[in-house]
């Protein structure tokens, strides 16, 4: 299977909660459309600095990543961002690596979005067992 991506939005956390408060208009929440790498081998939401930046992001630590090839780097944990794919949206934590680097979308914001890759036509789909409402595991 060659390498999968989907056109997910990312919405800035806190502009969320503002907003609902009253404190900030529609227009005025930050998001951003983003094609994102699919990778089942991540765990997180990876994002660039330019996309912390645009969604004005706060940092809320840091933390020790291991890569595939065994090399170890520090990088900031920011958020919260929600996630938006088709019908399905969650809230997560990013880590932000420097550089020009893709938007991965790891396996841990897919579980919570219910979403599968479709392997046969390489993309990534809304779980056709729950289409309409996420189905979660509780145990």
């Amino acid at each position: 299977m060659g390498l999968v991506y989907a056109e997910i939005e990312l919405i800035s956390g806190d502009d969320l909660v503002l907003h609902r408060r009253g404190f900030v208009a529609e227009d005025q929440i930050k998001r951003m459309k983003v094609n994102a790498l699919v990778d089942t081998g991540a765990y997180m939401l990876v994002i660039n600095e330019h996309i912390k930046e645009q969604l004005d992001l706060a940092v809320i630590e840091e933390q020790v990543f291991r890569l595939a090839d065994e090399s170890e780097l520090r990088a900031e944990i920011v958020g919260p961002v929600e996630v938006r794919f088709e019908n399905r949206s969650t809230t997560v934590r990013a880590a932000v690596l420097t550089g020009d680097v893709e938007v991965l979308l790891g396996s841990i914001p897919m579980e919570d979005l219910d979403v599968v890759i479709d392997p046969k036509q390489q993309r990534l789909i809304v779980n056709p067992e729950s289409p309409y409402i996420a189905r979660k595991h509780l145990k």
